[in-house]
């Protein structure tokens, strides 16, 4: 790959090192988030192009075997699992459910690549891990990863609070490596799909986007939050604590975090919020990029025109450039 250039696209298609790598159309992954990165929303996500994840960050194992098993019946095309490692009881069980079940894709989160990544390996899974730093990328790519979801701190969920943005991070780490990489945090249309290719990705992750999509199955009081919230209206809870969040600056989670005291992740409060519509219970994962979300669309719509303007905007900016003439 060359740095600060946009990855090989095939004129016809229009295809990256994702598209191949995954078999997918879009080289949009939606994200694991707990309880929300169910089938209803991954096989929508899958059906429409891009590679749907089912999550485990939420811990709720037989809920989650029985998703990925309903995944069968839902979509024909690609999908995968996310191995948030830090937050599953019976890891070696999960593991093993995944390779009965033949996932051919696997993500790996909070915590070491190398506990997992070369037994999946072995067993022909491609594997990627998420990371907040150039330290964690380069812990990844020794433990032999596939690829890297590189994640900056302006996304939602869980963090590492001392991360950087999207735009610091991804061209600094595919800088120094040359694997395919997954740009997550502040991803949400074309112009900022094309932004994270040029910088060096070679696909893009969307949760917050996903959250406020028609599939969604949370509750519409949280789809609302971050269609009317801007830019500015979330905060990082738990910043000097584990684990650090970024979430809807609902009064509660302001108030924590202006006082920097642990918050504690509560069920039965994040299930008021999310299934509930109680926005002061528990804590709503939202990214930054919510202040450029004003409507609440079906997941095909978005990551069809996401696209479809991501290659206009690729393609203008190449006739500009060649045409000696980009402007605003």
């Amino acid at each position: 790959m060359t740095y600060g250039r946009a990855p090989a696209l095939e004129e016809a298609t229009l295809k990256t090192r994702i598209t191949k790598m995954l078999g997918i159309e879009i080289p949009i992954v939606q994200a694991p988030m707990g309880w929300i990165a169910r089938s209803p929303l991954a096989s929508a996500v899958s059906n429409a192009g891009g590679l749907g994840i089912i999550e485990t960050s939420s811990g709720d194992l037989d809920a989650i075997k029985g998703e990925i098993a309903a995944m069968r019946t839902l979509t024909d095309k690609p999908f995968g699992v996310n191995l948030a490692q830090m937050f599953i009881r019976d890891l070696p069980g999960m593991v093993d459910f995944v390779i009965k079940n033949e996932i051919s894709f696997v993500t790996t989160s909070a915590g070491d690549p190398s506990a997992l990544a070369p037994q999946l390996k072995d067993l022909g899974i491609t594997v990627f891990h998420v990371v907040p730093t150039l330290r964690g990328a380069e812990k990844a790519i020794a433990a032999g990863v596939d690829g890297l979801v590189v994640e900056g701190a302006e996304g939602g969920g869980f963090k590492n609070a001392d991360g950087a943005s999207t735009l610091v991070l991804v061209p600094e780490i595919a800088k120094r490596f040359d694997v395919p990489i997954i740009a997550a945090g502040g991803i949400v249309d074309g112009p900022s799909m094309a932004a994270a290719l040029a910088m060096g990705a070679d696909g893009v992750q969307m949760g917050t986007r996903m959250v406020a999509s028609a599939e969604s199955p949370i509750h519409d009081n949280w789809k609302q939050s971050i269609v009317n919230g801007s830019e500015a209206d979330t905060v990082m809870v738990n910043r000097h604590h584990r684990p650090a969040m970024r979430v809807f600056a609902s009064d509660k989670a302001k108030a924590l975090e202006a006082a920097n005291e642990p918050a504690a992740l509560d069920i039965d409060a994040m299930m008021g919020t999310y299934f509930g519509g109680d926005m002061e219970s528990g804590f709503a994962m939202s990214g930054q990029v919510q202040g450029r979300i004003d409507t609440i669309r079906p997941v095909a719509d978005v990551l069809r025109e996401a696209w479809d303007d991501c290659q206009s905007v690729l393609r203008t900016l190449g006739t500009a450039a060649a045409e000696g003439s980009i402007s605003a």
